[in-house]
């Protein structure tokens, strides 16, 4: 295990294992901390056939325990959950757009895409310049890269929406993960189609418990199950 900060809250964790049932970018990972009765759902920014990195923010008492774990720490994670992110949609010109800790899970995204052939433009949004992590990631890629921050203080003031709107992004499907007021007005902004996904309190983590369930235009959809990427033609706000 490899753990390091990449902000003052947000971290990287590194880990070995079985990432087998890993099969789709924007899939997460449901982390057991001891002494804690609910596992911590996590989503997974990049993969490959032993190694795993998730990208967290400290903000209770489960990730406060994470920044702590060093190296020879064993986890207990619960792996390939959630519908994740479409690759095979007939896009040349994907546009990613990450809020905050929404940014991880698009990481591997981009690899997967860029690997298509695809030309790939990420549009990354933070509240200020302390809160920026993975522009440089994206950019050693092969992205081309836009920042937004609330205050102004690192790339366009303003909000990804703002970004968009004044760049002229030239893209024809979107992928988004970020919070909810980002996505609503994602929604909102774009006439392309395209996928988000989404945050909500989970109890079990694989569909079993039902807590997480939300209305869709094709009926009630459990976020960790049915989720947590869901069309944009499909969400009801």
């Amino acid at each position: 295990m490899d753990n390091e900060p990449l902000t003052a809250s947000v971290w990287r964790m590194r880990l070995e294992g079985d990432t087998q049932w890993i099969t789709r970018p924007g899939q997460f990972v449901n982390i057991a901390i001891e002494g804690l009765y609910l596992r911590r759902p996590i989503s997974v920014s990049d993969y490959d056939e032993h190694t795993l990195t998730l990208i967290y923010k400290v903000v209770g008492e489960g990730t406060r325990r994470m920044s702590t774990m060093g190296k020879g720490t064993e986890l207990d994670l619960l792996t390939g959950l959630g519908n994740g992110f479409s690759v095979d949609v007939p896009s040349q010109k994907p546009l990613l757009v990450g809020g905050g800790v929404g940014v991880p899970p698009l990481y591997n995204l981009a690899r997967k895409l860029l690997a298509q052939g695809k030309k790939v433009k990420v549009v990354l949004g933070f509240n200020t310049s302390e809160e920026i992590f993975y522009e440089k990631e994206f950019r050693a890629l092969g992205c081309e890269v836009y920042v937004a921050t609330a205050d102004g203080s690192h790339g366009v003031r303003g909000f990804v929406t703002t970004v968009i709107k004044e760049s002229g992004i030239d893209f024809d499907y979107f992928y988004a993960c970020g919070p909810l007021p980002m996505l609503r007005a994602l929604y909102d902004a774009v006439e392309q189609d395209g996928e988000m996904s989404f945050e909500e309190r989970m109890g079990c983590g694989f569909g079993a418990c039902m807590g997480c369930s939300c209305e869709t235009k094709y009926g009630a959809k459990r976020i960790c199950k049915d989720g947590p990427v869901l069309k944009k033609e499909e969400i009801v706000w």
